[in-house]
This record gives C-alpha cells, sequence and structure tokens, in this order.
C-alpha cells in the first residue's frame, strides 16, 4: 500500500524533501502558501520559485489547503522557518489526524521561549514523542533535487517509528540513518546554522582554513556541552546530525549561512545582506536563541556570544574575532 504523505512547506528544503519521499514511492501533497504557486506546481511540473526547469516526480502534487494536504497523511512533514511554526502548526493541527506523525525538518531554537522545534510541535498538538520525529544531518537541497547522493538522520523516542519513516524516505541516493536522540539530532542542527555563520565572516574577512577548521572544531565542542546540558548522547554529535551537519554548512557555497556570514565579514550589515540576496538565514534569528538557550543551561558558548555580538549588536567582526582569541587558555575537552 502506497504511503499517503504530506508536506507542509513548499521551498528549498521541502521541496527537495516531497523529491525525496516520491522517489522512495511515496504518493506526496505539498502545501504552499500561495495558491498561485501550487498551481504553477501543479501545472508545469516543477517549482518556479526555488528550482526552475528541473522536472519534480510524478508522485507529487501541489495545494493551498491544509486539510486536502493532510488527508489520510501517515507523516506530516513541517519545513517551515522555525520561527513560524508555532503560528502556521496552530492553523493546522485540527486538520492533522490523531494518528499522523509529526516530522520535523527545521533547525532552530524559537525566540523567547527557547524551545527546540520537537517541544513546539508537543506543545502546539499535544503529540506525544512516539508521534514526533526530526530529519536532520548534511542536506543541501541543491545538491539533493540532482539526486547526488546524501545520508540523514531520522530521529524518533520510538525506533519503530523511526524505522518506518526510514524507509519511507530511502532511495539510492538518500540514505537515512535511524536515531532515537531527537534532543542530540535538533541542538546539532540548530547550532550549525551559528557556526556556519561564524565560519563565513571569517571568510569574508579573508582569513583561511586554519581559522575556518579551528571554528568549525570548537564550535562542535560548544555544540557538544550544549547538548549533554540537555541530556543528548554525545555520539550524536560524532555523527550526521552533528559533524556531518556542520561540515555541509560550514564548507559548502550553497549554504546561506555562510554565505550571509561572508557578507557580513566583507563589511557588509544585516540589513544590506538581506536586501542583496532577498533571503536571509536560520542562524541570524536563531543565534539569539540558541545564545539564550546556553545561558539558561549554563554552558559556554563563545563562538555564538561572538556571532550575536557582530549580527545583533553591531560590533565590527574584526574586533570580535580579537576578543575570542583573546580569551584565557584552558584544556582542549572543556
Amino acid at each position: 500500500m502506497t504511503t499517503r504523505i504530506a508536506v507542509f512547506g513548499a521551498g528549498s528544503w521541502g521541496t527537495a524533501f516531497a523529491m525525496v519521499l516520491a522517489d522512495a514511492g511515496a504518493e506526496v501533497t505539498l502545501w504552499a502558501r500561495r495558491p498561485e504557486l501550487a498551481q504553477a506546481i501543479n501545472t508545469t511540473g516543477t517549482n518556479p520559485e526555488y528550482f526552475p526547469g528541473f522536472a519534480l516526480p510524478t508522485g507529487i502534487t501541489a495545494t493551498a489547503d491544509p486539510a486536502r494536504a493532510a488527508a489520510g497523511a501517515r507523516f506530516a512533514v513541517l519545513a517551515v522557518p522555525s520561527q513560524t511554526l508555532r503560528a502556521n502548526l496552530g492553523a493546522w493541527a485540527s486538520v492533522i489526524a490523531e494518528e499522523t506523525v509529526l516530522v520535523s525538518l527545521m533547525k532552530g531554537v524559537e525566540l523567547g521561549t527557547t524551545l527546540l522545534m520537537s517541544e513546539v510541535v508537543a506543545e502546539v498538538t499535544g503529540a506525544g514523542p512516539g508521534r514526533i520525529a526530526v530529519v536532520s544531518g548534511p542536506n543541501l537541497a541543491g545538491e539533493i533535487v540532482h539526486r547526488q547522493p546524501a545520508a540523514c538522520v531520522v530521529a524518533c523516542r520510538d525506533a519503530d517509528v523511526a524505522r518506518e519513516l526510514q524507509h519511507a524516505c530511502h532511495t539510492g541516493y538518500y540514505r537515512p540513518y535511524t536515531n532515537t536522540d531527537v534532543v542530540g539530532c535538533e541542538v546539532g542542527g540548530a547550532v550549525k546554522n551559528v557556526i556556519g555563520l561564524a565560519v563565513g565572516i571569517a571568510d569574508g574577512l579573508g582569513l583561511g582554513d586554519n581559522t575556518k577548521a579551528s571554528l568549525i572544531t570548537r564550535g562542535l565542542a560548544e555544540t557538544t556541552r550544549l547538548g549533554l546540558a540537555m541530556g543528548a548522547d554525545p555520539l550524536t554529535f560524532a555523527g550526521l546530525a552533528g559533524m556531518g551537519d556542520l561540515v555541509a554548512t560550514s564548507c559548502s557555497p550553497l549554504s546561506r549561512n555562510t554565505a550571509f556570514g561572508v557578507s557580513l565579514g566583507r563589511g557588509l550589515t544585516v540589513a544590506q545582506t538581506v536586501a542583496a540576496t532577498a533571503r536571509t538565514a536560520e542562524g541570524v534569528t536563531s543565534c539569539r536563541s540558541v545564545r539564550d538557550l546556553a545561558r539558561r543551561h549554563r554552558v559556554d558558548m563563545p563562538i555564538t556570544e561572538m556571532v550575536v555580538d557582530i549580527v545583533h549588536e553591531g560590533k565590527p567582526p574584526r574586533l570580535a574575532v580579537k576578543e575570542l582569541m583573546s580569551r584565557s587558555a584552558k584544556p582542549e575537552r572543556r
């Protein structure tokens, strides 16, 4: 029997993941916020705004009606900006069946509440941990739509549900692994955006690979410290949802966060960068909530603090880097 899956969000990652699901044999309904985009997807068989000219699998149809998207779905995949999840899910919750598994593709921490996306899903819908899953890992949408080999982690507290989701998105080019450490996968996905900004800033300043490698490595240390304080498995951060995602975000020209950081390092302001690209990056907003989450758990995250100072406090990047390098010396494993 064909699995019915709803994907809420017709942006780049929502569209790419819908393609993976359809290639794996699912019947996918892609929800788009604007009716004209849904109509264009159905008419042209492409997503003209994000992947123009790129044919989508025939197993994908689009709609602007959330009830139609959710009807009969075994999985409801959530692929909207993290800071909009609460409002969007509040509008969708009544049309999503109680047995539907809610799958988060989002990588962020909610501003104000410092909740992870799975925690927002639970709070808004009342779903238990066995109905909430996350997908994370080095998944740059621009490569996946070309069906280049990639791997990911599908995490759920219920291992059987994780395996079911694994089967639903397993293709010849997309290899999912299962995990029950939802918190670890989400922390890795949220913090890597912030570290990606830091690496981009260093690149924009003209700093070399030693600097960038140091930021990636110490950024992973920050991520792991925060994850451990929140009860995550430390091994998660050595895997696809930790190091894998961090490397892809920090090293790829396809990464929005790193590209945004490059502009900041070159002297542009946040507003100027947004105006030049017409898009923002998840880490620009989430860096503050990640910092607040770290402070709440009394975890030292100096790279994250540096990024917030540059992005939101207007500190010159060179001064921020100098202050970071002037911190007192300590053992590496701290």
